[in-house]
Formats: structure tokens, sequence, C-alpha cells
């Protein structure tokens, strides 16, 4: 969380009330990045019914906002029943923000978030030819297994302290803020 985002870009955590913002990035990226994203083509309905999960108990999305536009977006899910230890993380991220430090910003939150749920082990799927993918996972000293086609990163998340608790209720009390003037400034532009 130290390095500056690319196009004065913000960071911040969707909330549930977000579906459409979020299905509306998930539309927006190019075929490459929507197969990445899903490990293969799917069609809008399918990311439109995908969107709305977003509301499912547990689930936490980070989004890179640049002018109130989300460009990119990662996914907290927990596998398993409830209060499991393992989780999984997606990102996806249009075109022209990949490769410049978002998905390395993004996991940072999503790590934050897992270690203080109790998560200690998050799972990143993606294709065997998703080297940005595998990248960024080895930046975080991912173990990798090769199943089908598929790579698994598994990252292992530190158990949380009194200080990380506090720096995500932090960066929600800024998240909170954050999302507020931007439904302002969406206000003020429509009206």
């Amino acid at each position: 969380m130290n390095e500056p985002l690319p196009g004065g870009g913000l960071l911040r955590k969707l909330w549930p009330t977000e579906t459409d913002t979020y299905r509306d990035h998930l539309l927006r990226l190019d075929q490459d990045s929507r197969a990445t994203r899903f490990s293969g083509a799917v069609s809008d309905e399918f990311i439109t019914r995908h969107a709305d999960t977003i509301r499912e108990f547990g689930v936490i999305v980070y989004g890179f906002f640049v002018d109130g536009v989300l460009r990119g977006a990662a996914e907290l899910r927990p596998l398993g029943p409830l209060f499991s230890h393992e989780a999984e993380a997606a990102f996806s991220i249009e075109k022209d923000w990949q490769s410049h430090g978002v998905g390395t910003a993004l996991l940072e939150r999503t790590l934050l978030s897992a270690r203080n749920r109790g998560i200690r082990l998050l799972r990143m799927d993606c294709l065997a030819a998703n080297r940005r993918m595998q990248q960024l996972a080895r930046k975080f000293e991912a173990d990798f297994t090769f199943d089908f086609g598929c790579v698994v990163g598994e990252v292992k998340a530190p158990r949380s302290t009194p200080l990380s608790i506090a720096r995500e209720v932090m960066a929600d009390a800024q998240d909170m803020t954050s999302a507020m003037f931007d439904a302002q400034l969406r206000l003020f532009h429509a009206a």
C-alpha cells in the first residue's frame, strides 16, 4: 500500500450496494482479460449473475477506481463451510491498468482482510498461461501446484494482530468516506 497507484487511482472496498459498478467493470474487460479472470469464455448474463454474488455473506471485494470508475477488482471468497480457514482470491484488471502495480495493491488489501478473518490459506487459481497472476502470487511467496492446465498458487496469511485489525478498520473508514464522496460526485454530474 506504499506505492502510488497509476492515474491517481484510489483503492477501496466495494459495498454490497455496488453490484452494478462491479458488473459494469467485469463487462468492460476485453476478451482475453475476461477469459483469464473466469478461466474461459463467459457470457454477459454469467457476469451479471456473478456480480450479484458480492452480496453473499463473507465475500469481500476491493476495487481500484480512477475518476470514480472501477478499473480493477479483487474478490475474497471463503472456501468450504462458514468460518473455514481457506479462501480464494480472484482478480480482474482492465487492460490499460494491467502491469502497473494495481494487482499488487489489491492483493495486499485482500491478504489483510483474509488475515483478520482467520483465513490461513489463500488460493489463487489461474490458467497455466496466465503469467501475470503467477508473477503476482510469486511476489507474495506462493506455493504452486499444477492441475489439468491450471495453476494453483497458495499464499499463507499470518495470524491477525491488534495492529492488523486497526489497519483494516482505518482503511474501511477511509473507504466508506471515499464511497460516499463518489456517490455524491455521480449525483452532482447527473444533475
